[in-house]
């Protein structure tokens, strides 16, 4: 928070008339509003409950009927009143400017602000507002400011001060290993102070005690916050690479990227891996792999919703984008993921009628990914490439783009021992060579699918079968047979994707091996 102030007092310093926060930490702003200004200035807030009022103790002498609780009336108000060594901070007055009267008001009161080197005017205004949507003229005189996340050392200092304020209430006993201490740190990163204190309070009320066994209750209440807000999804990523066949190439590719990371890549003179496109067919295991690159680099998995990212209020969607871009970089390092990215951004051709948003939203994301510093790793994925646009695949874009086909004979063998093994078969009672053979052209997904639906036909025949001798009704099995014949049976009666969809299928891969590197 003293960044921000920080950085919006020198914003204040330097001219600018308006500055714009766009956030829903509206306690966090209006800390960062009373900090920055200096002590000799006269500060006024807003809102419409309260209108115009002494900013610095809260406090007014108002009547109920006072006009300012209108925003023009407001803005008049302050025109009277505004010198040179004056602030104004407006809480969600952002949709009060669609009225045409306001607009007036408040443009003629920036412009008597925005005066510099006369005696007696000029001033400044700080907007707070949960939303994002203003017309074009208040976009085009304000200066943006995004709030950051608190940073490690203040983690620390909220966290203490939280526990020290809850033990004065009611005593409570605070056992934390200097590890967990670090990890709790590392959990809270990327969180909003409201949000911090609040998961540190649920999760010492239940037993007043606070140590190293809250750490995963810590974690669980973070990965709520994130999916409350909609976009940013944590993902419980416990595949391993050992759980995915083939794909040799690419599990090498990422082996070595992480051993560089490892040894200090930049002292080697050798730039961090920023990200993997990974384009292939549907069911090839393109969402495992960003699961497993997640396990094998020990680093947290962020799904990108990107459904949730469009809003129906201008200039809402972009910033949704740039508050979950913010919010991935603040939690470095992790893997962030956007799974069928050609469906999150099928505007962003030159044909889309939606206005050009897509187009802005793409071009952001775009620009993201070529100047982002932080330890962000991006795994997107696609299976459709004919609705990718062109500059999606520009070399340096991604540091690879990885195609990944149907799976080999070989691989199929391996796909069948894994998914027979998590399903409690023994693998080697089948004929995995049969099985491989038959499932020529079948998807990872496909022969799991093939599996699962084989153990219910066994069930199906175990129940059939006749009961023991002296038994009165048939009991349900305790365990199940699985045979060679049982999957050969649903691989013969269920047809793959790459048949049912042959033609296209084949001009997929076709694609695919000409413009990019194999991943087996």
């Amino acid at each position: 928070m003293h960044r921000d102030a920080h950085t919006l007092g020198k914003l204040l310093e330097a001219g600018h008339a308006v500055v714009r926060i766009v956030t829903p930490e509206e306690r966090e702003a209006l800390d960062a509003a009373r900090t920055a200004v200096p002590g000799s200035w006269r500060v006024f807030q807003w809102s419409a409950v309260t209108g115009l009022l002494d900013g610095r103790v809260g406090t007014t002498d108002q009547r109920p009927d006072d006009p300012t609780r209108e925003l023009a009336g407001a803005c008049v108000r302050m025109m009277e009143r505004c010198d040179g060594r004056t602030l104004l901070i407006l809480l969600d007055a952002a949709r009060h400017l669609g009225d045409a009267r306001t607009l007036r008001a408040w443009r003629e009161l920036v412009q008597q602000m925005d005066v510099s080197g006369q005696p007696g005017l000029g001033g400044r205004m700080i907007m707070i507002d949960e939303h994002a949507e203003v017309p074009p003229v208040v976009d085009a005189t304000s200066t943006r400011l995004e709030l950051s996340f608190p940073t490690a050392a203040e983690l620390h200092a909220l966290v203490k001060s939280t526990l020290a304020g809850m033990h004065r209430a009611k005593p409570i006993k605070v056992d934390l290993s200097r590890e967990a201490s670090n990890l709790l740190l590392r959990t809270l990163s990327g969180l909003p102070e409201r949000q911090v204190e609040r998961i540190i309070r649920e999760v010492v009320s239940e037993d007043r005690t606070f140590d190293d066994g809250d750490i995963r209750k810590v974690l669980s209440a973070k990965r709520r916050a994130i999916q409350t807000q909609g976009v940013l999804e944590y993902v419980e990523a416990p595949a391993s690479m050992d759980r995915i066949a083939g794909l040799r190439k690419l599990k090498k590719w990422l082996s070595q990227r992480a051993g560089a990371m490892e040894a200090g890549g930049d002292n080697l003179g050798i730039t961090p891996p920023r990200g993997v496109l990974l384009l292939g067919v549907q069911g090839a295991g393109k969402s495992l792999c960003a699961k497993a690159i997640a396990t094998a680099w020990n680093r947290l998995l962020l799904r990108m919703d990107a459904g949730a990212l469009y809003d129906k209020y201008i200039g809402e969607s972009e910033k949704r984008l740039r508050d979950a871009l913010h919010q991935a970089e603040a939690m470095a390092p992790v893997v962030l993921w956007i799974d069928e990215i050609e469906k999150a951004f099928a505007g962003a051709s030159s044909t889309s009628n939606d206005g050009g948003l897509s187009r802005r939203m793409f071009g952001a994301l775009l620009t993201w990914m070529q100047e982002h510093r932080a330890n962000v790793f991006l795994v997107a994925t696609a299976n459709d490439i004919e609705a990718l646009p062109p500059e999606l695949l520009r070399k340096g874009r991604f540091d690879e783009i990885f195609f990944i086909d149907l799976p080999d004979e070989a691989s199929r063998a391996e796909i069948f021992r894994i998914h027979l093994s998590k399903r409690k078969q023994d693998p080697t009672k089948l004929d995995l060579v049969r099985l491989a053979a038959a499932s020529d052209g079948f998807s990872g997904a496909e022969i799991e699918e093939a599996v699962k639906a084989a153990l219910f036909d066994a069930l199906e025949q175990s129940m059939a079968a006749p009961a023991p001798e002296g038994d009165s009704a048939r009991k349900p099995p305790t365990s199940l047979t699985l045979t060679t014949e049982h999957v050969l049976a649903v691989l013969e009666r269920s047809p793959p994707l790459s048949v049912t969809m042959g033609e296209k299928m084949a001009r997929l891969r076709a694609w695919g091996r000409e413009r990019c590197a194999p991943a087996d």
